[in-house]
């Protein structure tokens, strides 16, 4: 067995702590990990891991060898990475985790363009909007809407993108359109539940006077696009991010309101463990992610 890939075994089942899971990470069956894991304690002459039926936890011995290794891995990666020269083109494996909404609309149609640039990388895109253990589930990079507080992350802002009032013209033509924000409580409204805010909707008035629109709503849903869905069909006014409205609003499907008046915006963040060699492949995502979506222009907007 050779010695970089029985390194790379132990460190993945540190970090995800399952044989299994140090598997799907490397790409390996957990028979294999297991068998690796079995050959680098034999060599050693120490044990690494304690097993069990149920789980798997690290001798004091095998933490030892962790911390040892962590940094020969990253100077292994980064001289692979200098000899092969600063125009070197990202190859590999990029596992990526996004919103679903984000993923689906904005991310996804973005892959040919990626993998026509880079022939050598593959994409494992994996959306899920709860928040996920990267080390644990063997993500190269994720994106994250809003906000970033893990410290044992590096975190790189894209952009920010900012909630706008909005209805479908059907709805406007019922209803009317609010000018203020006493018109908007009287308006059907529909909540977007990832918002701590709930019914409460900050805004801030041409004046510059913070206020906050106590909203009715009958309807809550937990993802901006469902949420963007029931404006469109007529279902009240949203408070949706910009880039998840940008196209509706452009082809009039959705109008935006009260225009004058702003409320906060969200960041788009790309993280990634916090390390310091960080791989060409994850580089270069981020670097695409500037290019796609930090210069994008802003929503133009109907009257």
């Amino acid at each position: 067995m050779d010695t970089i890939i029985g390194i790379k075994t132990i460190i993945a089942v540190v970090e995800t702590g399952s044989f299994t899971a140090a598997g799907d990470r490397l790409g390996l069956s957990k028979a294999l990990v297991s068998k690796y894991v079995g050959i680098v304690e034999q060599d050693l002459g120490v044990r690494l891991f304690n097993r069990s039926t149920r789980r798997i936890s690290i001798t004091e011995a095998g933490q030892s060898y962790y911390t040892s290794v962590v940094p020969v891995i990253e100077s292994y990666s980064e001289m692979l990475d200098n000899l092969s020269g600063q125009t070197a083109l990202a190859s590999g494996k990029l596992r990526v985790s996004a919103p679903v909404s984000f993923g689906e609309s904005n991310l996804a149609p973005l892959m040919p363009e990626l993998l026509s640039r880079y022939p050598d990388l593959s994409i494992d895109l994996v959306l899920s909007d709860k928040t996920i253990d990267l080390l644990e589930e063997g993500v190269d990079l994720a994106i994250r809407i809003g906000s970033v507080s893990d410290s044992n992350l590096i975190a790189r802002q894209i952009t920010s993108y900012p909630l706008i009032l909005c209805a479908s013209a059907d709805y406007i033509q019922r209803f009317g359109a609010p000018a203020s924000v006493d018109e908007l409580e009287q308006h059907a409204t529909v909540i977007d539940s990832n918002f701590k805010i709930g019914r409460h909707w900050p805004l801030v008035s041409p004046t510059g006077e913070a206020l906050t629109a106590n909203v009715n709503s009958r309807v809550s849903v937990n993802n901006p696009q469902a949420v963007k869905e029931v404006v469109v069909a007529g279902g009240g006014i949203g408070l949706i991010p910009e880039i998840v409205v940008r196209d509706d609003i452009a082809s009039g499907n959705l109008v935006q309101v009260m225009r004058d008046y702003k409320t906060f915006e969200f960041g788009l963040f790309a993280i990634y463990p916090h390390r310091k060699f960080v791989a060409q492949k994850v580089t270069s995502f981020i670097q695409f992610l500037f290019e796609n979506f930090e210069a994008r222009p802003k929503t133009k907007t109907k009257t």
